[in-house]
């Protein structure tokens, strides 16, 4: 991003020592003004950004739009997110409803694309199982899950950058450890739209993982996908810490889509032992079906981390469309909660609230507080259904 100025022009034979102190002032004041907002919205060059321990906001939003109403809502939601002085926004998966108009074409793609590129700060996006896993429905339009995937990652995580008006500079997981291509053909390609950023010594991560059963279960559900990028993500988490290790990091938060359930505490998610975190309802509950829990082997590599790392650890999902934040996750005995783990869970769509739910999580981002998080929900006036009194 850069400034344009407008040369000072001044007579030389008039203007006096005092002028010239003055317009020298005001230059300085202008030069602090447009570093501090080139550091909030980020350059494109930027690579990852220690800082100075400043605090900052970033905003949470995912699961919209559902309908045609939600599109209006979500116009309010980007307006109100470009009022305010975000370092960047990232959505956390489903660009439609899970089974209805619009089908996953490029029309659909090509809307959400133009939803991200008009928030003023850089955008980033992890893909939801509504986007390519749930494609293959027939009211999606019947496509190819494979090669839904494949095109969300050529469409939009095509280089090394953010999405939005101001784009920041990521690390990709280039390696092929991910299946696309087809489920006729399927082929290994880079799981490129798993990204890592630090900003302000914090380190933030997206992570493509699916919501129901992980591509598990459902239409055409594929275990050779799942089990590739069970792998990746495991991997890149793994990476994660490292990286944050290595960087003195206050915090990290992961993004993804999945709603996994952490607890016997659950709603709209799988229950789970909190000793094991093997699921005690759903679909892998069963012996016959063991092999349908999309989410244990995560849980019990993310649990070991948190407890190594010992710094908060967040991580972000939508999924279920309930807003709420808590600390489910217990230690492997099943005695202590790990208070250092928080999980928060976007607003999303509820049909019977129509446009009430398009609403967006403002986080506060403080390294020099012993939570670093803090969390906002933010109510846009426009969005909200007005119920009449009986």
């Amino acid at each position: 991003m850069t400034s344009r100025w407008r040369e000072a022009r001044a007579s030389r034979t008039t203007m006096t020592r005092h002028s010239r102190l003055t317009l020298w002032t005001v230059l300085a004041g202008i030069v602090v003004i447009s570093m501090t907002t080139i550091a909030a919205s980020a350059r494109d060059d930027d690579d990852d950004d220690d800082g100075d321990g400043s605090a900052y906001a970033i905003g949470l939003w995912g699961d919209l739009p559902y309908s045609s109403v939600q599109e209006t809502g979500v116009e309010n939601l980007i307006r109100d997110m470009n009022r305010q002085r975000l370092a960047f926004t990232v959505h956390d998966g489903d660009l439609k409803q899970g089974n209805g108009d619009p089908v996953c074409n490029f029309a659909m793609y090509s809307k959400a694309l133009g939803f991200f590129n008009s928030l003023n700060a850089p955008a980033m996006f992890t893909p939801g199982d509504n986007d390519w896993t749930d494609c293959d429905r027939p009211l999606n339009g019947g496509f190819d899950s494979l090669d839904r995937l494949s095109f969300e990652r050529q469409f939009f995580f095509s280089d090394e950058f953010s999405l939005g008006q101001h784009r920041l500079h990521q690390r990709v997981q280039t390696d092929p450890l991910c299946l696309g291509g087809s489920n006729a053909a399927p082929s290994f390609e880079a799981c490129v739209e798993n990204r890592r950023w630090t900003v302000g010594r914090v380190t933030y991560a997206t992570l493509n993982i699916q919501g129901s059963c992980n591509n598990l279960c459902g239409v055409a559900f594929n275990t050779e996908e799942y089990a590739a990028r069970n792998a990746a993500d495991i991997a890149w988490m793994n990476d994660t810490f490292a990286e944050a290790t290595r960087r003195q990091s206050v915090a990290i938060m992961f993004i993804s889509q999945a709603d996994p359930g952490f607890s016997q505490f659950e709603f709209d998610a799988p229950q789970r032992d909190p000793k094991t975190l093997a699921q005690t309802s759903g679909p892998s509950s069963t012996p016959a079906a063991a092999n349908f829990d999309g989410f244990k082997e995560f849980l019990l590599a993310l649990r070991s981390k948190v407890i190594a790392f010992g710094k908060p650890v967040t991580y972000v999902h939508g999924d279920s469309h309930y807003f709420r934040i808590d600390k489910p996750l217990m230690d492997p005995a099943g005695l202590v909660r790990l208070q250092n783990f928080t999980r928060v869970e976007t607003f999303g769509d509820h049909a019977e609230g129509s446009n009430n739910d398009v609403q967006w999580v403002k986080v506060l981002v403080d390294p020099g507080t012993p939570e670093v998080f803090a969390y906002q929900p933010q109510i846009i006036p426009a969005n909200q259904a007005i119920v009449a009194v009986p």
